[in-house]
């Protein structure tokens, strides 16, 4: 068991895994690979098990069907805390997230609790993607920002969290199934006053397959978001950790 564990969650993603596999063992990084599979109709949990079969220091998680990218994210965060590793690194399984740039997140870690990944600091980032989706992503930056009063980019999977720092309780406190995990998440641990850095992304447009994100996760994910602001001001306990006394 390594100190590092990368989690990459997947839903019909057979043609990418092999190759984001390779990039990142590239790196020479001393880091488990955990995958967790949807119970994907197009073979890449079996791709998977090919690769965890001739490498040891890869894994998967298999569910039998498809529950959500937050739930996903939930389960490779309680698996990272079960296994004893340090620090975790989330990312997109579609080269949208670069491998290459795992390592400037491990340098950018030094005296902080998490790293986030933001699409908002390189102008270069979201040049190549369709008014629809820049529409999206803009708009939830907004919305957290001025609703919940976070700085960061929050809607954002490429992350690493320092978990010999965060309690695991914490993560206990994020329900959301969906995409909504991620602002979910990332206030969670804003409010509770863990340390978060931020570096510079560059998106392109997706580079293999389309996007999973749909107008009734969006339309969920807003209605999530202001169920949270209405819960942050009336019933604010509810996300914040006990003090130890």
């Amino acid at each position: 068991m390594r100190d590092v564990l990368i989690f990459i969650p997947t839903y019909n993603e057979r043609q990418n895994v092999e190759a984001i596999y390779q990039r990142i063992k590239g790196l020479g990084l001393p880091a488990d690979i955990l995958f967790l599979d949807d119970h994907s109709p197009d073979g890449t949990g079996e791709a998977i098990d090919r690769l965890a079969a001739q490498d040891p220091s890869v894994h998967v998680i298999h569910r039998r069907e498809k529950g959500g990218i937050g739930s996903a994210h939930l389960e490779g965060i309680r698996r990272a805390y079960e296994k004893g590793h340090k620090i975790l690194v989330t990312m997109d399984c579609d080269f949208t997230h670069q491998p290459e740039d795992i390592a400037r997140f491990m340098e950018r870690a030094d005296g902080c609790d998490v790293v986030v990944g933001s699409r908002y600091l390189d102008s270069r980032s979201l040049r190549e993607w369709s008014f629809f989706r820049k529409l999206q992503t803009y708009g939830a930056h907004f919305l957290t920002k001025h609703l919940l009063g976070i700085p960061y980019d929050t809607s954002g999977a490429f992350r690493l969290y320092r978990l010999g720092r965060i309690p695991k309780e914490l993560f206990e406190k994020a329900t959301a199934k969906g995409y909504a995990f991620f602002f979910e998440s990332l206030y969670l641990l804003w409010l509770n006053g863990f340390s978060i850095k931020e570096i510079p992304i560059v998106l392109p447009a997706r580079a293999c397959g389309q996007s999973k994100m749909k107008l009734k996760d969006a339309a969920a994910g807003l209605s999530r978001l202001l169920g949270t602001c209405f819960q942050s001001r009336f019933r604010r306990k509810r996300y914040l950790l006990a003090r130890k006394s």
